[in-house]
Protein backbone atom coordinates (compact mmCIF):
# COMPACT_ATOMS: atom_id res chain seq x y z
CA UNK A 1 0.00 0.00 0.00
CA UNK A 2 1.42 3.36 -1.00
CA UNK A 3 1.27 6.04 1.66
CA UNK A 4 1.12 9.82 1.32
CA UNK A 5 1.32 11.46 4.72
CA UNK A 6 0.05 14.84 5.81
CA UNK A 7 3.13 16.37 7.42
CA UNK A 8 2.14 19.96 8.26
CA UNK A 9 -0.84 21.85 9.64
CA UNK A 10 -0.90 23.92 6.45
CA UNK A 11 -1.35 20.74 4.39
CA UNK A 12 -4.09 19.60 6.74
CA UNK A 13 -5.98 22.89 6.53
CA UNK A 14 -5.66 22.90 2.75
CA UNK A 15 -7.61 19.64 2.68
CA UNK A 16 -10.21 20.36 5.38
CA UNK A 17 -10.62 24.11 5.10
CA UNK A 18 -11.81 26.24 8.02
CA UNK A 19 -14.41 25.19 10.61
CA UNK A 20 -17.92 26.60 10.45
CA UNK A 21 -19.11 29.37 12.76
CA UNK A 22 -21.15 26.86 14.79
CA UNK A 23 -18.01 24.78 15.38
CA UNK A 24 -16.33 27.78 16.98
CA UNK A 25 -19.06 29.56 18.94
CA UNK A 26 -20.20 26.36 20.70
CA UNK A 27 -17.02 26.34 22.80
CA UNK A 28 -17.31 27.52 26.41
CA UNK A 29 -14.93 27.86 29.36
CA UNK A 30 -17.76 27.45 31.87
CA UNK A 31 -20.76 25.18 32.33
CA UNK A 32 -23.71 26.94 30.73
CA UNK A 33 -27.31 25.98 31.52
CA UNK A 34 -27.49 23.95 28.30
CA UNK A 35 -24.23 22.10 28.97
CA UNK A 36 -25.35 21.45 32.54
CA UNK A 37 -28.37 19.60 31.16
CA UNK A 38 -26.15 17.43 28.95
CA UNK A 39 -23.83 16.55 31.83
CA UNK A 40 -26.72 15.67 34.12
CA UNK A 41 -28.30 13.46 31.43
CA UNK A 42 -25.17 11.38 30.87
CA UNK A 43 -24.56 8.14 32.83
CA UNK A 44 -21.36 7.36 30.89
CA UNK A 45 -18.12 9.18 30.14
CA UNK A 46 -14.77 8.15 28.65
CA UNK A 47 -11.74 9.77 30.32
CA UNK A 48 -8.52 10.20 28.33
CA UNK A 49 -5.25 10.84 30.14
CA UNK A 50 -1.50 10.80 29.57
CA UNK A 51 1.46 9.73 31.67
CA UNK A 52 5.04 8.54 31.46
CA UNK A 53 3.87 5.03 30.54
CA UNK A 54 1.70 6.29 27.68
CA UNK A 55 -1.90 7.19 26.92
CA UNK A 56 -5.08 5.80 28.45
CA UNK A 57 -8.79 6.07 27.76
CA UNK A 58 -11.00 4.63 30.45
CA UNK A 59 -14.80 4.27 30.74
CA UNK A 60 -16.71 5.61 33.73
CA UNK A 61 -20.37 4.84 34.37
CA UNK A 62 -22.83 5.38 37.20
CA UNK A 63 -26.51 5.35 37.94
CA UNK A 64 -27.98 8.73 37.16
CA UNK A 65 -25.30 11.24 36.14
CA UNK A 66 -21.73 9.92 36.10
CA UNK A 67 -20.17 13.37 36.51
CA UNK A 68 -21.23 15.71 39.29
CA UNK A 69 -21.15 19.50 38.92
CA UNK A 70 -19.52 21.41 41.78
CA UNK A 71 -19.60 24.87 40.21
CA UNK A 72 -19.49 26.43 36.75
CA UNK A 73 -15.78 25.56 36.38
CA UNK A 74 -15.47 22.35 38.38
CA UNK A 75 -16.78 18.80 37.96
CA UNK A 76 -16.19 15.66 40.01
CA UNK A 77 -16.16 11.92 39.29
CA UNK A 78 -16.26 9.44 42.19
CA UNK A 79 -14.00 6.48 41.45
CA UNK A 80 -16.30 3.46 41.68
CA UNK A 81 -15.15 -0.15 41.85
CA UNK A 82 -13.13 -1.38 38.86
CA UNK A 83 -10.18 -3.56 37.95
CA UNK A 84 -7.68 -1.75 40.21
CA UNK A 85 -5.24 -1.12 37.36
CA UNK A 86 -5.58 2.62 38.16
CA UNK A 87 -4.09 3.56 34.77
CA UNK A 88 -6.06 6.81 34.61
CA UNK A 89 -5.39 7.74 38.23
CA UNK A 90 -1.67 7.08 37.89
CA UNK A 91 -1.58 9.28 34.80
CA UNK A 92 -3.38 12.13 36.56
CA UNK A 93 -0.77 12.15 39.33
CA UNK A 94 1.95 12.44 36.68
CA UNK A 95 0.12 14.72 34.23
CA UNK A 96 -3.11 16.51 35.24
CA UNK A 97 -4.41 17.01 31.69
CA UNK A 98 -7.59 15.05 30.90
CA UNK A 99 -10.20 14.95 28.14
CA UNK A 100 -13.76 13.69 28.64
CA UNK A 101 -16.32 12.41 26.15
CA UNK A 102 -19.90 12.06 27.42
CA UNK A 103 -22.50 9.74 25.86
CA UNK A 104 -26.23 10.18 26.42
CA UNK A 105 -28.35 7.07 25.72
CA UNK A 106 -30.77 7.71 22.87
CA UNK A 107 -29.21 11.04 21.89
CA UNK A 108 -26.88 11.79 19.01
CA UNK A 109 -25.34 14.71 20.88
CA UNK A 110 -22.11 14.09 22.75
CA UNK A 111 -20.18 16.48 24.99
CA UNK A 112 -16.45 17.04 25.25
CA UNK A 113 -14.56 18.61 28.15
CA UNK A 114 -10.83 19.32 28.44
CA UNK A 115 -9.31 20.28 31.76
CA UNK A 116 -6.87 19.75 34.60
CA UNK A 117 -7.55 17.04 37.18
CA UNK A 118 -6.41 16.05 40.64
CA UNK A 119 -7.42 13.26 43.01
CA UNK A 120 -9.03 14.00 46.38
CA UNK A 121 -9.52 11.72 49.40
CA UNK A 122 -11.08 14.38 51.63
CA UNK A 123 -13.30 12.39 54.05
CA UNK A 124 -16.38 14.64 53.69
CA UNK A 125 -16.11 14.53 49.92
CA UNK A 126 -15.83 10.73 49.84
CA UNK A 127 -18.79 10.49 52.22
CA UNK A 128 -20.91 12.68 49.94
CA UNK A 129 -20.54 10.15 47.12
CA UNK A 130 -21.48 7.08 49.14
CA UNK A 131 -23.61 4.44 47.39
CA UNK A 132 -25.14 1.56 49.31
CA UNK A 133 -23.02 2.54 52.28
CA UNK A 134 -19.77 2.37 50.27
CA UNK A 135 -17.78 5.54 49.53
CA UNK A 136 -15.40 5.76 46.56
CA UNK A 137 -11.72 5.43 47.37
CA UNK A 138 -10.99 8.73 45.63
CA UNK A 139 -12.72 11.49 43.69
CA UNK A 140 -11.41 12.97 40.45
CA UNK A 141 -11.76 16.76 40.61
CA UNK A 142 -11.55 18.46 37.20
CA UNK A 143 -11.08 22.18 36.58
CA UNK A 144 -12.64 22.90 33.17
CA UNK A 145 -10.58 24.65 30.51
CA UNK A 146 -12.97 24.25 27.58
CA UNK A 147 -16.12 22.36 26.68
CA UNK A 148 -18.32 21.93 23.63
CA UNK A 149 -20.90 19.60 22.15
CA UNK A 150 -20.06 17.29 19.27
CA UNK A 151 -22.43 16.97 16.32
CA UNK A 152 -24.44 13.77 15.94
CA UNK A 153 -22.86 12.43 12.72
CA UNK A 154 -20.70 9.77 14.40
CA UNK A 155 -23.66 8.43 16.40
CA UNK A 156 -25.87 8.52 13.31
CA UNK A 157 -23.34 6.68 11.15
CA UNK A 158 -22.68 4.01 13.77
CA UNK A 159 -26.39 3.57 14.62
CA UNK A 160 -25.21 3.28 18.20
CA UNK A 161 -28.64 3.44 19.80
CA UNK A 162 -30.47 1.48 17.09
CA UNK A 163 -31.47 -1.85 18.64
CA UNK A 164 -31.55 -3.45 15.18
CA UNK A 165 -27.80 -2.86 14.82
CA UNK A 166 -26.83 -4.10 18.28
CA UNK A 167 -24.31 -6.95 18.35
CA UNK A 168 -25.46 -10.25 19.83
CA UNK A 169 -23.49 -11.81 22.69
CA UNK A 170 -22.81 -14.90 20.59
CA UNK A 171 -21.21 -12.78 17.86
CA UNK A 172 -18.24 -11.58 19.92
CA UNK A 173 -15.87 -13.36 22.32
CA UNK A 174 -16.81 -13.24 25.98
CA UNK A 175 -14.46 -11.97 28.68
CA UNK A 176 -13.84 -15.57 29.70
CA UNK A 177 -12.85 -16.59 26.17
CA UNK A 178 -10.45 -13.66 25.87
CA UNK A 179 -8.82 -14.46 29.21
CA UNK A 180 -8.61 -18.16 28.35
CA UNK A 181 -6.86 -17.37 25.06
CA UNK A 182 -4.43 -15.01 26.80
CA UNK A 183 -3.49 -17.57 29.47
CA UNK A 184 -3.67 -20.89 27.59
CA UNK A 185 0.13 -21.28 27.52
CA UNK A 186 0.38 -21.30 31.31
CA UNK A 187 1.44 -24.48 33.06
CA UNK A 188 -1.92 -24.71 34.82
CA UNK A 189 -3.80 -24.54 31.54
CA UNK A 190 -4.94 -20.96 32.10
CA UNK A 191 -8.31 -19.47 33.00
CA UNK A 192 -11.41 -21.59 32.42
CA UNK A 193 -13.62 -19.54 30.07
CA UNK A 194 -16.95 -21.12 31.01
CA UNK A 195 -16.28 -20.94 34.75
CA UNK A 196 -15.21 -17.28 34.52
CA UNK A 197 -18.25 -16.26 32.47
CA UNK A 198 -20.63 -18.16 34.74
CA UNK A 199 -19.25 -16.48 37.87
CA UNK A 200 -18.94 -12.97 36.44
CA UNK A 201 -22.56 -11.70 36.74
CA UNK A 202 -22.78 -12.57 40.42
CA UNK A 203 -19.31 -11.18 41.14
CA UNK A 204 -20.09 -7.94 39.33
CA UNK A 205 -23.42 -7.49 41.13
CA UNK A 206 -21.64 -7.67 44.50
CA UNK A 207 -18.87 -5.22 43.55
CA UNK A 208 -20.51 -2.35 41.66
CA UNK A 209 -19.79 0.09 44.45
Amino acid sequence: MSDIRIETVDELEAIYGTPSEASIVKESAIITDEYRQLIEASPFVAVASSGTEGLDCSPRGDQGCVVHIHDEKTIMIPDRRGNNRVDTLRNIIEDPRVALLFLIPGSGTTLRINGQAHLSIAPKLLKSFEEQGKPPRSVMVIEIETMYFQCARAIMRSKLWDAASHVGKADIPSAGKILAAQTKARADGGIDAEAYDAAWPGRAAKSLW
